[in-house]
């Protein structure tokens, strides 16, 4: 939470740091800006192209303020909106009487530096400092051809030039630091939240790991333990019908964690995967459409069928037919006596019939009843 306070922070002392310039650019060009161009406006030849270099400034800063009220930057047309100011300055510079560079009479001297800066003020510091350069290198050249260059007049552009080149520089240099604190701020706040997203993975993947060790130590635990201490005997098949069964539970519980389209098929087809392995025939046939049962609902409709599966002698048959109303699993193999829990999830029904060999059972689920019981 303080990591988003601090970058929401910072974000709002970048913008009000636009906003400052903007404020200040629009001061000095509408105020100190305006003012000096009117005052003298006879002595511009022609006039009319102050006007326009004016209006272009004027222009510039009323885009920047509807950007500022719609939260948006300048994007793609920045570089033109620079070469636009710049263009501008140029202008103004054609029209100026000789020998007024960087004088009360040079408005756009003061004026157009800021504006550059409001548009730059969100990229990298380089980019303020090369348009200010070209700035000061547009009146320094009108300086050098069109003015006579005494030392008086070098002093004087040199002079202005610490405040044309310097304060705008600063408010860059300003706005470069915020952006990079921004930048590490936001950089520290996904870290962090990369790290919290990864410890509550590994927690949940512990929470995983044990309720299946809780799930195993019914059954297989003792079935190891038994195995570990002499007490069971590998070659007695009943121990080797009992391991069958646990290997077939074993690998359902790994694949009731992965994610496909149908879990039932999905794991019924792990738990023929034991049958198969110890050369078990067997045909998994499925038909119709069903909702995916739920995984309390999923065990009991594959437990008859791993437990028959796990004990079959030569081959075995699964079909799985479901529908919106009623999903049901049945399977026929050539097994012994099987015995199984009573279903703990509720809906679920299962019928056991044998003859001779052959064992047929069936688990059945009504999910439109479970949801009506609901």
């Amino acid at each position: 939470m303080s990591d988003a306070v601090e970058v929401r922070t910072l974000e709002q002392l970048r913008r009000g740091l636009r906003i400052a310039t903007l404020l200040v650019a629009v001061a000095i060009v509408f105020g100190l800006g305006l003012s000096a161009m009117l005052r003298r406006l006879d002595v511009y030849e022609p006039a009319l192209a102050q006007v326009a270099a004016f209006a272009v400034l004027g222009a510039v800063l009323a885009a920047e303020f509807v950007l500022l009220v719609r939260r948006r930057s300048w994007g793609a047309p920045r570089l033109a909106v620079i070469a636009v100011v710049l263009a501008a300055s140029a202008l103004s510079y054609a029209t100026l009487p000789d020998g007024r560079t960087s004088t009360a009479v040079d408005w756009i001297f003061g004026a157009a530096n800021w504006v550059g800066v409001v548009v730059l003020l969100d990229r990298p510091l380089r980019s303020s400092a090369v348009f200010l350069l070209a700035h000061e290198f547009t009146a320094l050249v009108h300086l050098l051809v069109f003015d006579e260059p005494s030392r008086e007049a070098l002093a004087r552009f040199a002079t202005g030039s610490v405040s044309v080149v310097g304060f705008p520089l600063c408010v860059a240099v300003v706005a470069t630091i915020l952006h990079g604190l921004s930048a590490a701020a936001a950089a520290s706040h996904r870290q962090i939240e990369e790290a919290r997203v990864a410890e509550a993975v590994a927690a949940e993947s512990h929470r995983r790991r044990q309720r299946r060790f809780a799930e195993l130590s019914a059954t297989t635990i003792p079935l190891l333990k038994g195995l570990a201490d002499g007490s069971l005997r590998p070659e007695d098949p009943a121990v080797q019908r009992r391991c069958a069964i646990e290997a077939a539970r074993m690998r359902r519980l790994f694949a009731e964690a992965d994610t496909v389209q149908n879990p039932l098929l999905h794991e019924l087809r792990h738990c023929a995967d034991v049958a198969d392995r110890k050369g078990v025939t067997v045909e998994l046939d499925a038909r119709g459409q069903w909702p995916a049962p739920p995984l309390a609902v999923r065990r009991d409709l594959t437990e008859a069928v791993l437990t028959t599966l796990a004990t079959a002698d030569s081959r075995a048959r699964v079909t799985v037919v479901g529908s919106a109303d009623l999903v049901s699993v049945s399977v026929v193999a050539d097994c012994g006596e099987v015995d199984l829990p009573s279903p703990a999830a509720p809906g679920v029904q299962v019928e056991t019939l044998k003859t001779d060999d052959m064992v047929w059972m069936e688990a059945r689920w009504q999910p439109t009843r479970q949801l009506m019981n609901r």
